[in-house]
């Protein structure tokens, strides 16, 4: 029967175009599956925005960032940054996407963002249309500059920082980070094993503890995977959801299946958390339309989630 099972949830992996995925419950390794017929470092795209969230934890809980209510200003030139009533950006509005920037949606500006010669130049000189704090606009060019900010911060380039602070603690394999300048891309542009990209789900579930050390603060992972913002809960196909600190958010209600938060990358990467269940979940899905991201959703929801039930 166990063969049968395996063999049904490798079937609908291939239908759905996913190409990898590792399960964990309990901390456990309880599943894994890849295309290849073994883990390997593959680019996360955007979740890479969920590992830089992390880092900014940690450099806020090792003061190296004083107050998530800093203006980015501090960091990022003397020239107060803000909308045309004085209300300053904040490292919290680029957190949660709200700094109020003119950036179209679906991160239209993406393609010129990257070709251009200062990318952090370039967001900076965008125009600030919202109240820094209301509006969502999914906007990797904020996600650039929480990436200098954390450069500006400790002295080194996210990547650097991450294998002293995170990647080494975790034990992970190997990491590659494209970066511009000395600073890591912020949106995009890490690349992990499976394995190791599930050790920071396994982090958060653990409330930021590993072994006897105390990496991220437990508040940081309530305060990050928390909705800060609606954002996209109104996206079909629910491929989304609200918004924490560089986290997505989706409710039961939402998703129909459990309360969770995850990291999302383009086409349909995951990585996933459902705190009720511990259960830890990396999907790897081939690039293909958008909207086909919620293949890998489905796969979750409907073949892995189960798993604990066997």
């Amino acid at each position: 029967m166990k063969q049968l099972k395996e063999h049904s949830i490798e079937e609908a992996a291939r239908e759905r175009r996913i190409k990898s995925y590792v399960v964990y419950r309990d901390g456990r390794l309880l599943e894994e599956w890849h295309e290849s017929g073994r883990d390997a470092i593959g680019p996360l795209y955007s979740c890479t925005k969920s590992v830089l969230s992390t880092l900014i934890g940690i450099a806020l809980h090792r003061g190296e960032i004083e107050s998530l209510r800093q203006p980015i200003s501090v960091y990022l030139g003397d020239v107060e940054i803000g909308d045309e009533n004085g209300h300053p950006i904040t490292i919290e509005h680029l957190l949660t996407m709200t700094p109020g920037f003119d950036w179209p949606d679906f991160d239209k500006p993406y393609k010129t963002f990257r070709a251009s010669q200062d990318p952090v130049a370039f967001t900076l000189a965008r125009p600030v249309i919202h109240t820094p704090g209301h509006a969502f606009t999914y906007n990797s060019g904020g996600s650039h500059l929480l990436s200098a900010i954390l450069t500006k911060a400790t002295g080194q380039s996210a990547l650097q920082y991450a294998e002293r602070t995170l990647f080494g603690p975790l034990g992970f394999r190997a990491a590659k980070w494209t970066e511009r300048g000395g600073i890591s891309e912020g949106g995009t542009g890490l690349s992990l094993y499976g394995h190791d990209l599930a050790k920071i789900g396994l982090l958060y579930l653990r409330r930021g503890r590993w072994d006897d050390r105390q990496l991220l603060p437990g508040q940081w992972v309530e305060e990050a995977a928390s909705m800060r913002h609606r954002a996209l809960l109104h996206y079909e196909p629910p491929i989304y959801g609200g918004y924490g600190y560089h986290w997505w958010v989706s409710p039961q209600e939402h998703n129909g299946c459990a309360d969770c938060y995850f990291a999302f990358g383009h086409g349909g990467q995951y990585l996933m958390n459902i705190p009720s269940l511990d259960l830890t979940v990396v999907v790897r899905k081939k690039i293909t339309k958008r909207n086909e991201a919620i293949h890998a959703r489905s796969f979750i929801f409907e073949h892995l989630v189960p798993l604990v039930s066997r």
